[in-house]
């Protein structure tokens, strides 16, 4: 559908459109209850995600507010930005010479600043000396991801490893055999969880040098969820903890991935 407003630098493309609408179309396009364009609130999501402003603060030129978030609610609740992530990193792997599933992964997390919003959902990242909730994640060999699992920042990445080992056999048909870690992922039970859903994780440690290390030291395999770290610090909606639930905050990730993946496809040579 083509708008009478100045488009976005966010707005979804043609090309774009045509690939995610079967998956946003919870109902025929049709049906009495819809009342605004569905690419129109797909297109406000986008903005707010990509430029971190508040719901209240959508522009006038985009439906209202109120039918965005509550549009964003049941596609949250349906899973389908998980479901166009999937699809989509299946057809860029297999464009990259790669097998649909992977057979091995990386595991990090990072942490987010709380604000106001976070309530009690956040705590104190001792390590980071910072307030807020971690996003753990996996990611294949290409950075696109795999699973998310949010906690609190004083929860030990190790702990989440049976979530995330399971989240990512689910997706991926059991074929993930192997999972990269870094030294906050060391202990026998974070390698007993992983076991336990047939993943075999690996530790990946500073290389050995004589003398003090100074400045970022770039570590095999480690440097592809690190990109994918800053991939996500272009949606400033996501820069700050500004959820008030985690599955929010999970769902959103997952539409990030989606417009990142999406750009790539459209790109491909």
């Amino acid at each position: 559908m083509t708008t009478s407003r100045h488009p976005y630098p966010s707005d979804v493309s043609d090309d774009e459109w045509a690939l995610v609408a079967p998956y946003l179309a919870l109902v025929n396009e049709h049906a009495l209850q819809r009342k605004y364009d569905l690419r129109e609130v797909y297109n406000a999501l986008r903005w707010l995600v990509r430029t971190g402003a508040q719901w209240r603060m959508l522009p006038h030129d985009f439906p209202r507010w109120e039918a965005v978030y509550q549009q964003t609610q049941r596609w949250l609740r349906a899973g389908c930005f998980e479901a166009i992530a999937h699809d989509l990193r299946m057809v860029l792997r297999l464009a990259a010479g790669r097998t649909g599933q992977p057979s091995a992964v990386i595991l990090d997390a990072r942490t987010v600043q709380s604000t106001p919003e976070s309530g009690a959902a956040a705590g104190y990242d001792g390590h980071k000396r910072r307030k807020g909730r971690k996003v753990h994640v996996a990611v294949d060999t290409l950075g696109h991801l795999l699973a998310t699992v949010i906690t609190p920042a004083s929860e030990q990445e190790r702990a989440q490893v049976a979530e995330l080992a399971a989240q990512v056999q689910t997706v991926t048909g059991q074929t993930v055999e192997l999972a990269w870690v870094d030294q906050g992922y060391t202990g026998e039970e974070p390698a007993a969880a992983a076991a336990a859903q047939g993943i075999q994780l690996e530790v990946v440690k500073l290389p050995d040098a004589h003398g003090p290390k100074h400045g970022f030291v770039l570590l095999p395999r480690r440097w592809v969820v690190e990109r994918s770290f800053a991939w996500l610090a272009r949606f400033r909606r996501l820069a700050r903890d500004y959820e008030r639930l985690p599955e929010t905050v999970a769902g959103l990730t997952f539409l990030a991935f989606t417009c990142l993946l999406l750009h790539q496809l459209i790109h491909l040579p």
